[in-house]
């Protein structure tokens, strides 16, 4: 005998959900359900914003943070200090520092870091574009941003390898961070610390 199901529209949703990071199999059953039984849930709101971010959201093409054109915010405002660039491992980073309030300059996210165990290595990273941005934009100072674990550190170090090749200063922000984390994580004080303190890297 055939078990009793939800119709098909609500196992779709369910399965969909499900996807998403954080959402096991309940909690996707039960978001599901609110959005079926709840007249004030907004559900065709919320489907037209999904599909807002996935048609209308793409990476600046100069920094990788997040855009609805070609150059973020960020990126278009005359009034940041080009002499200064942050190098970030994901564009998720930029904003806990620019909430920080300690840093004016421009940014550029590499999409990652090296990782063997992840199967991650420089080329698959937007290390070519910063060594190209370095040599266009030609800032005084590189600040290395990345986290403070072992793969952070080993990006950092092979940045700083090929960027000793360059006219320019490199740092890497002061270690306020806890071990293993990253900035995401970071208060906005700790993040205003580490940048205030950062030191440069030695040959």
């Amino acid at each position: 005998m055939k078990r009793p199901a939800y119709p098909a529209p609500i196992q779709a949703l369910v399965t969909e959900l499900k996807r998403m990071p954080g959402i096991g199999p309940r909690s996707a059953e039960r978001i599901a359900l609110w959005m079926v039984q709840r007249r004030d849930s907004r559900a065709t709101d919320i489907a037209a914003a999904i599909t807002a971010v996935a048609t209308g959201i793409r990476g600046c093409q100069r920094c990788g943070f997040f855009t609805t054109g070609a150059v973020c915010e960020i990126c278009a405002d005359a009034g940041r200090d080009p002499a200064q660039l942050c190098v970030v491992e994901q564009a998720t980073d930029i904003l806990p520092l620019e909430r920080s309030g300690a840093f004016r300059g421009r940014y550029h996210a590499l999409g990652g870091r090296i990782s063997p165990l992840e199967h991650i290595g420089p080329d698959d990273l937007a290390i070519a574009t910063l060594i190209e941005r370095v040599r266009c934009e030609k800032p005084s100072e590189v600040i290395l941003a990345l986290g403070s674990d072992v793969e952070g550190e080993a990006t950092a170090n092979y940045l700083a390898d090929l960027l000793r090749q360059e006219s320019v200063t490199i740092t890497r922000i002061a270690q306020g961070l806890p071990a293993g984390g990253g900035l995401e994580h970071a208060d906005e004080l700790t993040l205003s610390r580490a940048l205030s303190g950062r030191t440069q890297m030695r040959r």
